[in-house]
């Protein structure tokens, strides 16, 4: 029995698709800033036919979306930032999750070589068939009978047939039972 090795991980984290940039505000500040040009340009065609109130108005209206388009632009630039920060921190912590993953295995790759053998020299003890051995690694891996036979290639009543002549060759009630055969000395004693 072997250890299938875990899929690779990356080690620079990357946004997957354009979608998930943060997107500038450039269709909303422009069109602030076009309103706020031509409220100004109203203002200068106004001023000597419009009264004081209606000019300061609309002075203050082009002050205010032009403050609000720099407002939005700034608070992106923040939010793009604070996302570049939180993507490089994402990247930190799976670097260091594959480190303690490959640390893992490296540190486990003897005693899990040794459970294999273990397993091996008891299927030789029950007598089990090729087709149960790896029907029977399987079940300890944890797949479901469907995904047993999907696996190697029948169906899943010939996985169920395979899997009931393991547990009564083994003298075992299931899956569970299997399973706790080999595991039960490996975990710690409960508290």
């Amino acid at each position: 029995m072997s250890v299938t090795p875990l899929s690779p991980i990356h080690s620079e984290p990357h946004l997957s698709s354009e979608s998930d940039q943060p997107r500038k505000p450039w269709p909303e500040v422009s069109t602030l800033g076009i309103v706020a040009l031509l409220l100004l340009f109203d203002v200068v065609s106004d001023a000597a036919t419009t009264s004081v109130l209606h000019v300061s108005l609309e002075i203050a209206a082009a002050v205010l979306m032009l403050g609000l388009a720099g407002r939005m632009w700034v608070s992106s630039e923040a939010n793009r930032r604070t996302l570049e920060r939180h993507v490089e921190e994402l990247g930190g912590r799976l670097v260091l999750a594959h480190a303690d993953t490959v640390r893992w295995r490296a540190e486990a790759h003897e005693a899990l070589q040794g459970l294999g053998e273990a397993i091996e020299h008891q299927c030789d003890r029950w007598g089990l068939t090729e087709a149960e051995r790896s029907v029977a690694v399987l079940l300890l891996k944890g797949l479901s009978l469907k995904e047993i036979a999907d696996t190697r290639g029948t169906t899943e009543r010939t996985a169920r047939q395979q899997a009931n002549a393991i547990y009564r060759k083994a003298g075992l009630g299931g899956r569970a039972e299997l399973s706790a055969f080999f595991l039960e000395d490996l975990l710690p004693p409960r508290t």
